[in-house]
């Protein structure tokens, strides 16, 4: 989009209601303030024809930046650590409240009660000059920007509030499930970058982040001399088993905050092909948190081990979640997951792999080889 040519009233009036459209549709569909600000830098340069945009947001004290973006030609520039605001035009607009316009540069301070942040643009010696129109431009946008800058920080704010909460809901929980139960520090990475690998919107990643934070809490009422047995399960015992999930999600279902996860949690035991348990889904029927949620839980189980089964190693866990393709795995998180263990988590998890094999040997001694007889 460009703004060389905008003199007539009509042509004004078309600009605005086009930059407008086109903001309301970037709030529209950002979920985090970084992806916002990083964004908006961007379109604003196309807006106003010019190659140069910084936005900062600032911390509660008003002295740091907290966050900044800046695009330059081709280039995008983000910061995210505190930076003292000494001297300049950020300065000055953060000092006195107040829009700057030079010939090539204009300024304005993101105000919502209080100033939260600035917008800067600049075009080079040899352009258009920006005029008062431009002022009026950027005041509009500011003014739909700002809103969801500040519905976005208050987001992050409850989602922190919430995490906080459920790290203590999982403390608790471990203290009552035994630690050979335990996931790696990478689960819910590897969680997360399968859903990002499959598209899921944030809200799906978030859900599918807390789930795998809390998929394990029906164990919390398994008795733990089943939880550890090391021979094969009786079918009364089996059918305990199978109704951890149930109970997870009535443990979780008064907390009305993860309201949106219990069904992932209900049914990631749940088999692409209409075997699994608690309520034999297949396919399209299984939510799909819980059928990504499956194929890492298995993973993990099988490179971690567990008191029902013998740890395998890395390139064996990812040739048997490649046959059970289909059957019990959605053959389209199988090739996410694939693709994510070329990237890097193959050697991360081996490292891990490797440390908790030794740090076990040393502290406990050899044991018999376990019987398969849990399906992960």
């Amino acid at each position: 989009m460009s703004i060389k040519n905008y003199s007539t009233p009509t042509k004004k009036y078309k600009l605005l209601l086009s930059s407008l459209h086109n903001i309301y549709r970037l709030v529209n569909s950002t979920f985090e303030v970084k992806e916002l600000v990083s964004r908006l830098a961007r379109l604003l340069c196309q807006i106003f024809d010019t190659s140069f945009c910084m936005i900062t947001i600032l911390d509660t004290n008003k002295q740091y930046s907290a966050y900044r973006c800046v695009i330059s030609g081709k280039k995008k520039y983000i910061a995210d650590k505190k930076k003292k605001i000494k001297t300049g035009i950020e300065a000055k607009i953060i000092r006195k409240f107040v829009s700057v316009k030079q010939s090539h540069l204009i300024g304005l301070p993101l105000v919502s009660e209080d100033i939260v942040g600035l917008i800067i643009l600049k075009r080079g010696k040899h352009e258009v000059s920006f005029d008062d129109f431009d002022i009026e431009l950027l005041n509009a946008i500011a003014e739909q920007s700002i809103i969801a800058i500040k519905n976005l920080q208050l987001y992050e704010e409850q989602q922190k509030i919430i995490l906080g909460s459920i790290k203590s809901l999982v403390t608790f929980l471990d203290m009552r499930v035994p630690r050979e139960y335990a996931h790696s520090s990478y689960f819910t990475k590897l969680v997360i970058d399968l859903g990002r690998q499959m598209h899921l919107d944030q809200k799906q990643i978030e859900g599918i982040k807390y789930a795998s934070l809390l998929h394990d809490a029906g164990k919390a009422e398994i008795p733990p001399e089943i939880l550890m047995k090391r021979s094969k399960l009786t079918s009364e015992e089996f059918k305990i088993v199978k109704k951890s999930p149930l109970r997870g999600a009535q443990i979780l279902r008064p907390l009305q905050m993860l309201k949106p996860v219990i069904p992932i949690i209900m049914h990631h035991h749940e088999k692409f092909n209409g075997t699994g348990y608690p309520s034999r889904l297949k396919k399209g029927q299984i939510p799909m948190g819980s059928r990504v949620m499956a194929v890492a839980d298995a993973f993990e189980a099988m490179v971690y081990g567990r008191p029902y089964r013998e740890r395998i190693d890395i390139d064996s866990a990812i040739k048997e979640i490649k046959k059970k393709s289909g059957i019990q795995f959605d053959p389209k998180v199988v090739e996410a997951f694939l693709k994510v263990v070329k990237k890097g988590f193959y050697r991360k998890y081996l490292q891990l792999n490797k440390q908790k094999v030794y740090n076990e040997s040393s502290s406990r001694p050899s044991q018999e080889p376990v019987v398969k007889h849990l399906q992960f």
